[in-house]
């Protein structure tokens, strides 16, 4: 249910890199949110040469920019849980110093959103929303 996009400026991550990142995002946030991490979308960008700018200078160094759009509906303090640990993840497998790491999540409410084509249920209600789904998607998603 969440969408994490990863972009990175003056960095060409591995594919390795990338399937542990995206692994890392969806582990951590079920770990903090309790939501199954098949739900976990993310999305890889690279910023083109010369297109990042902080201020009016352009960015020289590596950087990573995660924006995690998730479910309203969590407290501050799940929040602050899932954002230090998807930072972490980022460091760890990136090798970007810390300093150049940024990650902001989003709340959406959820009856805004519409995933595998049903709008989607408030945090705590994910297992009566998946058992609605058809049984072929709910085998898909569990593979």
């Amino acid at each position: 249910m969440p969408t994490y996009n990863v972009f990175t400026s003056n960095l060409a991550l591995t594919n390795f890199q990338k399937n542990k990142i995206a692994s890392e995002i969806s582990q951590h946030h079920e770990a903090a949110t309790g939501a199954e991490s098949f739900f976990a979308q993310i999305i890889f960008h690279k910023i083109e040469e010369n297109s990042h700018f902080i201020g009016s200078k352009k960015v020289m160094t590596r950087q990573i920019f995660l924006h995690g759009e998730i479910r309203e509906g969590r407290s501050d303090k799940i929040k602050n849980k899932l954002i230090t640990s998807l930072r972490d993840a980022l460091i760890n497998f990136s090798g970007v110093d810390k300093e150049n790491i940024w990650v902001y999540l989003v709340d959406l409410k959820p009856d805004q959103m519409i995933e595998y084509g049903e709008i989607l249920p408030k945090p705590g209600q994910e297992s009566v929303w998946f058992n609605a789904l058809s049984t072929k998607l709910q085998k898909k998603l569990k593979e």
